[in-house]
């Protein structure tokens, strides 16, 4: 009996890997996060599976769910939203399991920040504007940031920002970011990529607040960086003419 960990992705039912869906269809039970993976995705389920909502439950609840179908020697599919890498609290779950004695499997998911850079057709790293993507988020009830992670601290490398978690506390987020970023700097929010009720907000650090004031109040993810709206940046050298590569070879001496 395994506890098979899957990342369930962003939404739609076909954002799934062929691993995580097929462990899904030979799993009789699967305890997936109701208020986060849309029920759609448990298609995938297979006939008679029982099917549980973790969402109001405990943590000693679910561990107790998951015992008694260790007891009976049924593996369990155990859907968490995009990738179990960040935000997914599977720590804590394999933290007991192994306590326990159960074996457990980890298969990723898409992560929501890919799914709302497809959604905007943007690649958040461009040659001489972003090299590189931070993911973060504020404070909240769940959790506290530690000391020395903060918007401000992540905002003075000039990185494109995916903030998780965060919608609640837009206000502190422009706030903290327009002096690294500047007032123009070009802001997205998209609530909910990939589903049918996918919405997107696009504005700067300046307007952004007023341009969401009716948006979503939850699961939206705020991306913040030139790379959403660059007026100019360099073609990368990987298909440059003259580059030499691996794949490419060209006339470099040796």
């Amino acid at each position: 009996m395994t506890v098979h960990f899957i990342g369930a992705g962003p939404g739609a039912p076909d954002l799934l890997t062929l691993r995580g869906r097929d462990l899904i269809a030979a799993c009789p039970v699967c305890l997936f996060a109701g208020s986060l993976v849309p029920e759609a995705v448990l298609a995938h389920c297979p006939p008679g599976a029982k099917i549980v909502n973790t969402a109001p439950m405990t943590l000693d609840e679910i561990m107790a769910e998951i015992a008694e179908a260790h007891a009976r020697g049924q593996d369990i599919a155990r859907l968490h939203s995009g990738d179990l890498s960040v935000w997914s609290a599977m720590g804590e779950q394999v933290r007991r399991l192994r306590d326990m004695g159960i074996p457990v499997s980890v298969t990723p998911g898409v992560p929501s920040f890919a799914a709302a850079a497809a959604v905007l057709e943007s690649e958040l790293t461009l040659p001489g504007i972003a090299q590189s993507v931070i993911l973060t988020r504020t404070p909240g009830r769940a959790s506290a940031m530690p000391e020395g992670e903060s918007l401000t601290a992540f905002a003075a490398t000039g990185a494109t920002l995916a903030i998780h978690l965060s919608i609640h506390n837009l206000a502190k987020v422009v706030a903290d970011l327009t002096p690294h970023y500047g007032a123009d700097c070009p802001v997205a929010i998209v609530w909910r990529a990939s589903w049918p009720e996918q919405r997107i907000v696009r504005a700067t650090l300046a307007t952004i607040e007023q341009a969401a004031a009716d948006g979503p109040e939850r699961t939206a993810l705020i991306l913040v960086g030139r790379v959403l709206d660059p007026s100019d940046f360099a073609e990368s050298r990987l298909y440059a003419e003259g580059y030499d590569r691996r794949y490419r070879p060209g006339n470099t001496l040796v």
